[in-house]
């Protein structure tokens, strides 16, 4: 059959063209792979089932467009910051690194709304949670934002989130403080336990 006359194709079903929306989305698609920025995220959860919901929010971080979780760091049991002790339950942490098209702001959004799928309570603010998503770093970005300040600006003190970081990238920079490895040696490792006996998946 020939499909072709003076005036260009004939009518075929089996030939359609691609839509412009469709066009539109592979070429979107294509953008979130292309020069895509590093971004450090802490992850804590002291209520419920921790270690599933540490997990399901690396999930979600993984099924959100224009992010790729590159890495994840073994889990660490640590006392809550800021309160009596005892006064709440020990935290599950860990870190993860990602590599991300959105931008801070849109990554700081993506990070609520996860806290919010997960139930996440704000009434308190050294109150059991239980999600925490933080954003530590993102590139060599430094900002002193009110609404998203990087890096993370207790970063640099906070053993439990220095631990599992330095884990993922023993080489790792906090911008504007000095080296993770020698950030982590200054503050100790007190209030912070591996546990070895837990894991969370690196997303398929």
């Amino acid at each position: 059959m020939n499909l072709f006359s003076a005036d260009g194709p004939q009518s075929d079903p089996t030939v359609q063209p691609v839509p412009a929306s469709v066009v539109a989305q592979v070429d979107a698609a294509d953008t979130t792979l292309s020069n895509p920025k590093r971004a450090v995220v802490s992850l804590g959860s002291n209520l419920g089932n921790r270690l599933e919901t540490l997990q399901g929010a690396i999930d979600a971080l993984e099924d959100t467009p224009g992010l790729r979780v590159k890495a994840v760091s073994p889990v660490y049991e640590t006392e809550p910051w800021g309160v009596e002790p005892g006064s709440q339950p020990t935290y599950f942490n860990a870190v993860v690194v990602i590599r991300t098209t959105l931008p801070p702001s849109s990554l700081l959004e993506r990070g609520q709304a996860i806290e919010d799928a997960f139930d996440r309570v704000r009434d308190e603010r050294w109150g059991p949670r239980t999600i925490d998503v933080d954003i530590l770093a993102y590139a060599d970005v430094v900002s002193d934002d009110p609404q998203l300040t990087l890096p993370h600006p207790r970063a640099h003190e906070r053993a439990f989130v220095l631990a599992p970081w330095h884990d993922v990238e023993p080489e790792a920079q906090v911008p504007g403080h000095g080296a993770v490895a020698e950030l982590l040696s200054s503050v100790g490792r007190g209030g912070v336990r591996p546990r070895d006996d837990l894991e969370l998946r690196l997303p398929e």
